[in-house]
């Protein structure tokens, strides 16, 4: 057979980066860019190219693993289905819906099939025990779109495509392609900043990939970037510096006024002696911001999952709304995707509906804080969690203190597990599912669409023909909804409801009919690098989903949120030093050190410490250094560099694959801590109850041995 060349869409991260295929026999023989995509324009990381080896990893599950007697045996999708639809339903007549729980990792939405058929299996169980990632790394952004715009998907994304100055404040993209912000590439979009006379400035702990490409870089102590943008805005506020623009009308005067109020004791010098970044800095950064043609800033996962996190967010929107930067080109805006899956009419706030049953951690949109899940799980007593489903997530090695989830899962009555890996979680399941992926299924990026810095639209078809007697994932969601139901149906003496049958191409074909752009799959499958929807446009305030259709600037949980920070932060208390996580661009979480080529060259998994705390402790580069926090020690080679600020250690996230049981191939040599097993699942954000998983309390020593 001829070589083809197939175009589609890398769904490995949310960069949604434009592929060229070619494949020859049903077989990928090459991965390179796709120049005419409209929205990457032929960028791809290697990550992208690892996709082959992903679809050829021969530890990559393709049947289904169910445990008989402490050993795994592959099953018919049949008997798995059975097997699964009777211990739930047991389970749950035992002792109850909230008996099962829930977890979903971040592919669930890098993944079509999940995205759409996923949602009617977890409704149908009918348990407050749902948990997923958002919790551990992004439900900061969208409470704030709650609040403040009336939906959680309501997040607005930088215009980096026309903006003057782009503040960055604990955020990477030139590593991560954007994170809440779909933003392949970024490496050109710095350039392109700079080029049209503008500045990009990065204020972290860490001195950064994106930071070394950045004009300017800003140190600030780990934890403490509350105190920054609460000086920020309060200045902006007593000087008499607000500019909302066009906003006037969507915006309550009387807010403004009591956001004053409210901030008040939150002064510059308050700021400056809790981030250690000087009083003139803060000043001349206040300035620049001010005064430039168009300006953003964006905060990421060392703001969001840091103290104070949500806060942290509130004020990021106070302070692009206020500076007259929200809703423009340039500065924060709201897409304008082509499945816009954003509501239609405005709905009361999902916020601390229930709480967890241990820890009373409040619910957001139907979930709990993932840091609830092992409590919830070991503690005995009426609502226990007896039985857990994981789908596209390593919790165990995701989640604050990883040891502690490790012993709840291993005490469950029944694990059902939807992934393609034996890994760190998984080999907990009784019973695994694995889903066909990457080039054997079609994509649409539904999720990151919306949170792109460009409005496009492309749908890609599979590359490669799944191989026979393996299922998508939308075919498991979908045949074990019906066996589940079946099931209970039986155990209630009622009749099963009749299966619903559709295919996922019909329910994405329906969801873009409906949305605002009207397109089809018919016309998308047309156009095979995508569809260019145009720039971003100002949306207010029709895209808003408030009652009264204007932007609430200061919701009442921020109001009280405010009162309960006190002056004397955690981040302050005895500890000779916080530790902050970091992402790595040839790995993707937790379940990319299992493909050779993008685990060459050196250890990677490296404690970053800064030469003037290496000196006064004794550590030499390469050495192995223990690193304690409240609840668990690891060891861990120290990298010595000034890219770390004195006081801080960095530890990247999504190692740890030194525990038994698995089936991966990952070198002994890049197995590397968890640096989720440090973390605290007590230290929480006030406002919402999501952990703390940036800015940690840890101390360091030098093993004798």
């Amino acid at each position: 057979m001829a070589v083809q060349t197939k175009y589609r869409t890398c769904n490995l991260c949310e960069a949604l980066c434009g592929l060229e295929i070619q494949v020859e026999n049903n077989k990928a023989i090459s991965i390179k860019g796709d120049k005419q995509d409209v929205l990457s324009h032929g960028h791809i990381c290697p990550k992208a190219v690892a996709l082959i080896d992903i679809h050829e990893d021969p530890d990559r599950l393709k049947h289904p693993m169910q445990k008989k007697e402490g050993k795994w045996e592959q099953v018919s999708w049949e008997e798995a289905y059975e097997y699964a639809a009777a211990k739930l339903v047991g389970i749950q007549q035992a002792h109850g819906a909230n008996a099962v729980g829930i977890y979903q990792g971040n592919p669930s939405v890098h993944n079509l099939g999940t995205t759409l058929f996923s949602p009617d299996f977890v409704r149908s169980l009918k348990t407050t025990n749902r948990f997923s990632a958002t919790s551990v790394d992004q439900l900061a952004h969208h409470l704030a779109g709650t609040y403040m715009f009336g939906h959680p998907l309501l997040v607005p994304v930088p215009d980096i495509n026309r903006t003057k100055l782009w503040l960055i404040v604990g955020g990477n993209p030139l590593v991560s392609n954007g994170s809440m912000m779909t933003a392949p590439g970024v490496h050109h979009k710095l350039k392109d900043i700079q080029q049209r006379g503008g500045k990009v400035i990065v204020i972290d702990p860490r001195k950064t990939e994106t930071a070394h490409k950045a004009d300017q870089h800003i140190f600030i102590k780990p934890g403490t970037d509350f105190w920054l943008f609460a000086g920020i805005v309060s200045h902006l506020l007593h000087t008499d510096q607000v500019d909302l623009g066009h906003l006037t009308d969507v915006i309550e005067s009387a807010q403004v006024d009591k956001i004053k109020g409210a901030l008040a004791p939150f002064s510059l010098n308050m700021a400056a002696e809790k981030t250690g970044i000087p009083v003139s800095v803060i000043k001349e950064l206040i300035h620049e911001f001010t005064t430039a043609e168009s300006a953003v800033c964006y905060g990421r996962l060392g703001v969001s999952a840091a103290h104070n996190g949500s806060l942290c967010h509130w004020l990021i929107n106070c302070m692009n709304i206020l500076t007259g930067n929200f809703d423009q080109a340039g500065g924060a805006m709201f897409t304008n995707p082509a499945v816009d899956v954003r509501a239609r009419k405005s709905r009361a706030p999902k916020f601390a509906r229930w709480h967890s049953r241990v820890k009373g951690l409040p619910e957001f949109n139907g979930e709990l804080p993932s840091a609830a899940i092992a409590d919830d799980i070991l503690e005995p007593g009426e609502g226990q969690i007896k039985a857990m489903i994981t789908s596209c997530g390593n919790p165990v090695l995701s989640v604050p203190n990883g040891k502690k989830l490790d012993e709840a899962f291993s005490s469950l009555d029944f694990m059902l597990c939807i992934d393609i890996y034996l890994n760190e979680t998984t080999k907990h399941a009784d019973l695994i599912l694995p889903p066909a992926t990457g080039l054997e299924t079609p994509h649409y990026g539904i999720a990151f669409h919306n949170l792109a810095i460009h409005n496009t639209a492309k749908y890609s078809e599979a590359a490669v023909e799944k191989e026979a007697g393996t299922k998508y994932d939308w075919e498991i969601f979908s045949e074990l909804l019906e066996a589940y139901q079946k099931a209970k149906a039986a155990a209630e003496g009622e009749a099963a409801p009749e299966s619903q049958s559709i295919s996922l191409e019909d329910k994405l074909d329906m969801l873009l009919r409906f949305s605002p752009q009207q397109l089809s799959l018919e016309e998308l499958k047309k156009h095979e690098h995508g569809i260019d929807l145009g720039a971003h446009i100002p949306m207010l305030p029709q895209v808003l989903k408030t009652d009264d259709q204007k932007i609430d600037l200061f919701p009442t949980i921020y109001e009280e949120g405010l009162k309960a920070v006190s002056t004397h932060d955690e981040s302050e208390e005895a500890h000779p030093f916080m530790m902050i996580g970091r992402r790595q661009l040839r790995s993707n979480n937790s379940w990319m050190h299992n493909l050779g080529r993008l685990m060459r060259g050196r250890d990677r998994c490296t404690m970053l410490i800064h030469p003037q705390d290496a000196e006064s402790l004794s550590i030499a580069e390469g050495q192995m250094v223990q690193v304690s926090s409240k609840i668990a020690s690891v060891r861990i080679a120290a990298e010595v560099t000034e890219d770390i600020m004195p006081g801080a250690i960095s530890i990247p996230h999504g190692w740890g694959h030194h525990r038994k049981g698995t089936k991966m191939s990952v070198a002994e040599s890049h197995a590397g801590v968890s640096f989720n097993d440090l973390a605290d699942d007590s230290l929480l954000d006030t406002v919402s109850g999501v952990s703390v998983i940036n800015a940690i309390p840890v101390q360091l020593s030098v093993p004798a041995d």
